[in-house]
């Protein structure tokens, strides 16, 4: 059988740990045995970003700018004993955060449902999606820690040179002080991208922040969607059937347990980071979650929701076999091709996309899983497979559609 042919690159970052192994079984059992692959590849293991001075993460997020699809590995942001693990130049910041801050856009991470995982929160019988701010916050933060008897001022100087300042604190002790931004432009960005994706899902969204507590900075967010939704989607909205409501993140919280799911929940960028862990979680696994990176010019990055599998990792250096779940990242994969598929008018790549995600479903609702499914599931007829053999099943089964 001849392979699926590409006429357009989709931008590869390969990532660390766990799972950049799996990123290179992936390819070799499930990709390039049916697809003549084409990609732009960067390195975004912590080793070459280290090297490159970080340089490569910004090469490959202009790389998607330029060819409008990408797909990403998970990558460390690297911590203290990562310094001394990795031997770094500096503490690097969150690749993640770079790409998003180039891109702008929203996060979207919705869980992957298969029958035998009941959610932890039973009553959740649909997905909820995560929408999640991609710019600024303590991404793109300036942090210090200073020593006792000093003054913390928050100063802004506008175009003409003149200051106003504001005392954040002063301190008595030593302490930490923070700075954090946003702009009105990128806001306004990620309230029409959570506007038209409801409209596309048709699912009602929900925004939460704190502006009872931070009444300028949280405010401001509520203000822009409020304003965007009134003068640009309401008319919409009404007329598809579906509902915007904004509410307090701690009230958003409390009707989110109480749910059966089926809608759109829009965090700032930090809470969105913690609450689709939570969501995922909830519904079974930190790797049943796709996440896709949508910016305002039309351009999209897949990738992973959880990180590099670090114990795995370490035990699979030292010779002994793992169970790790591979499903979040095949699923980058797949979206990736789909969307590339349907930018370039690949049918092909779209049929492919589409049997690959439903030949990882059905091998796990045949039984055959990895650990962390395998203690949840509830299917009475279940295979513990390690990552490898989880891989081969796959591949069985997509070439049996193909």
């Amino acid at each position: 059988m001849a392979k699926i042919q590409m006429t357009t690159p989709i931008v590869e970052m390969d990532g660390d740990e766990m799972t950049r192994v799996i990123w290179s079984m992936i390819k070799d059992i499930l990709i390039t045995p049916h697809i003549d692959l084409k990609t732009e590849y960067y390195d975004l293991g912590l080793k070459n970003r280290n090297d490159t001075d970080d340089l490569v993460t910004t090469q490959s997020a202009e790389a998607t700018k330029k060819y409008g699809v990408a797909v990403k590995c998970a990558t460390i942001t690297p911590n203290a004993a990562r310094m001394t693990e990795y031997d770094l130049k500096e503490m690097w910041k969150s690749p993640n955060g770079t790409i998003r801050a180039i891109l702008d856009g929203t996060v979207f991470r919705t869980p992957i449902l298969v029958k035998g995982i009941v959610p932890y929160i039973p009553t959740w019988t649909k997905p909820i999606t995560i929408a999640r701010h991609a710019y600024g916050d303590v991404y793109k933060n300036v942090e210090m820690q200073v020593p006792a008897g000093g003054k913390a001022e928050l100063v802004y100087t506008d175009r003409d040179g003149k200051e106003t300042r504001e005392t954040i604190h002063e301190f008595k002790g030593s302490g930490v002080i923070q700075g954090v931004h946003n702009r009105d432009e990128s806001i306004s960005s990620f309230a029409r991208a959570c506007f038209n994706y409801a409209l596309d899902m048709k699912q009602d969204i929900w925004f939460a922040t704190k502006d009872t507590i931070s009444k300028k900075y949280d405010h401001r967010f509520k203000d822009i969607f409020s304003e965007i939704f009134e003068n640009e989607y309401k008319q919409k909205f009404d007329s598809c059937g579906i509902e915007y409501f904004y509410t307090l993140i701690d009230d958003a919280v409390a009707r989110v347990i109480r749910s059966n799911g089926g809608y759109i929940w829009a965090c700032k960028n930090y809470d969105g980071d913690v609450m689709s862990d939570m969501v995922a979680t909830a519904y079974g696994s930190l790797a049943m979650m796709t996440s896709v990176l949508v910016s305002p010019d039309g351009i999209y990055e897949y990738e992973a929701a959880h990180g590099t599998v670090q114990r795995h990792y370490y035990k699979h250096l030292k010779g002994e076999e793992t169970s790790t779940n591979s499903v979040a990242t095949i699923f980058a994969w797949s979206g990736a091709f789909r969307k590339r598929g349907e930018l370039d008018g690949l049918q092909d790549l779209i049929r492919y996309a589409d049997a690959l995600e439903r030949a990882t479903i059905d091998t796990i609702e045949s039984g055959i899983m990895t650990g962390d499914l395998y203690a949840i599931s509830q299917l009475e007829n279940k295979k513990k497979v390690n990552t490898e053999d989880f891989l081969k099943a796959v591949g069985e089964r997509l070439e049996q559609m193909l």
